[in-house]
């Protein structure tokens, strides 16, 4: 999850424990009212009072922890300019090259035979002329190879 919709979860969290704070507060204060002969100088008042302030603390950390991490929350990276490269490649590299982009940076080279339709043998030898041009990297995963983009 980014920043930023952490954030937004946060922000929620807080409004949530402010309405559940005022709905128990709204309920504790007209229970005590009723039942209390003291007057305000009943002790329960003042429970309300404390439980009111803490709850408010609580509210106002969760939500600035909520507004910080809207404004200065992970932003995603922003996406490397291939297309430049992509003019460069063969249309089977470039069809594979696209496949890699589209799932994220990462996938298993046998997903990209299923995907493209090429033979195993044409996957793995366009992608070593990609690693070679350094764009991509293999790495083994048991009896598979994980494909990523290169990172600078």
């Amino acid at each position: 999850m980014d920043g930023k919709k952490f954030g937004m979860l946060l922000i929620g969290i807080s409004l949530l424990i402010a309405f559940i704070t005022w709905s128990f507060n709204t309920a504790l204060s007209g229970i005590v009212a009723a039942t209390c002969d003291h007057g305000l100088t009943c002790t329960m008042w003042s429970t309300i009072e404390f439980q009111t302030h803490t709850s408010i603390a609580i509210i106002v950390a969760v939500l600035t922890l909520g507004i910080y991490f809207l404004i200065y929350g992970e932003k995603s990276t922003p996406k490397k300019d291939y297309s430049k490269i992509l003019k460069t490649m063969k249309s089977d590299e470039r069809t594979i090259f696209e496949t890699v982009i589209k799932s994220n940076g990462a996938i298993f080279q046998s997903e990209i035979v299923e995907e493209t339709g090429f033979s195993k043998v044409k996957v793995t030898r366009a992608l070593d002329r990609l690693e070679g041009q350094g764009v991509i990297e293999r790495r083994r995963r048991g009896m598979t190879n994980v494909i990523v983009l290169k990172e600078d």
